[in-house]
């Protein structure tokens, strides 16, 4: 005869031993899941070493490593168009007057070392290309520039054609981690990484920039223009980040090129 008191006593170990049971099960399960997810994990890690050994993100690492925490001045690839037949002497210097809500930035272009690029700037020019368009891009940090060109200034915008690189060797021969400096004052063409990728968009250096010797220098600019640009960078950017819209707007009212 099983008296009231043990049966309590029964039915109290068997709830135990149901809790055990569904304890070491759940812990089964954790154990389980937690596997899978370091499996995933090691896929993931995996993968990405095997992007970067595989040079998956060299276009931008490797040029922009020791120079960021930015990006590089970088432009989409347009669609492509001709590019405008040759118009300009190439034998001569050419100026870029920037009349722009900060105040005028001007830089000469010497089309003896960059003669695709000054035609193209000043055939964009001639047909007030520039006009209207904001310079949509400040970096304050690794690299400084301000960034223009951009008709969407959205940085996805261009002319419609490409033009080839130029005149890559002229800032001196790369260091260890493949870099030149871009000296304060210089002018050059925004890219994609890709060789021969330049359209529209350039870049104005205010401080000298460590940088992959991949974009065309085409243009110096003056010393009046240099100062616009230093007080533009001194108010940061929109967001308080060292890579977005500049604070100080720059709209560039009308953008003309005259020969000297």
């Amino acid at each position: 005869m099983v008296t009231s008191d043990q049966r309590r006593r029964q039915l109290a170990r068997e709830k135990y031993e149901r809790q055990q049971k569904r304890r070491a099960e759940a812990r089964r399960k954790s154990r389980q899941r937690w596997a899978v997810i370091g499996a995933a994990a090691a896929v993931v890690v995996a993968t990405l070493v095997g992007l970067v050994v595989g040079g998956v993100f060299d276009s931008k690492d490797k040029k922009d490593a020791a120079a960021e925490p930015s990006a590089s001045p970088s432009a989409p690839t347009p669609k492509k168009s001709p590019s405008p037949a040759m118009a300009i002497d190439d034998k001569a210097k050419y100026t870029f007057d920037l009349q722009t809500s900060a105040g005028a930035i001007k830089f000469e272009m010497d089309a003896a070392k960059t003669p695709q690029t000054v035609n193209s700037f000043k055939s964009l020019a001639d047909k007030g290309f520039f006009d209207k368009t904001k310079c949509h891009r400040l970096t304050t940090g690794g690299i400084y520039v301000l960034q223009c060109g951009d008709p969407e200034g959205t940085g996805m915008g261009g002319p419609g054609y490409t033009i080839p690189d130029e005149n890559l060797d002229s800032l001196g021969k790369p260091n260890e981690q493949g870099q030149v400096i871009y000296p304060a004052g210089t002018v050059a063409m925004a890219n994609t990484g890709q060789p021969g990728s330049g359209g529209s968009q350039f870049f104005l250096v205010y401080k000298d920039s460590p940088l992959a010797p991949s974009y065309t220098p085409f243009g110096k600019i003056d010393a009046a223009g240099l100062k616009v640009l230093e007080d533009v960078a001194k108010a940061g950017t929109a967001d308080g980040g060292q890579d977005g819209a500049p604070k100080t707007a720059v709209v560039i009212q009308k953008g003309s090129v005259t020969k000297n």
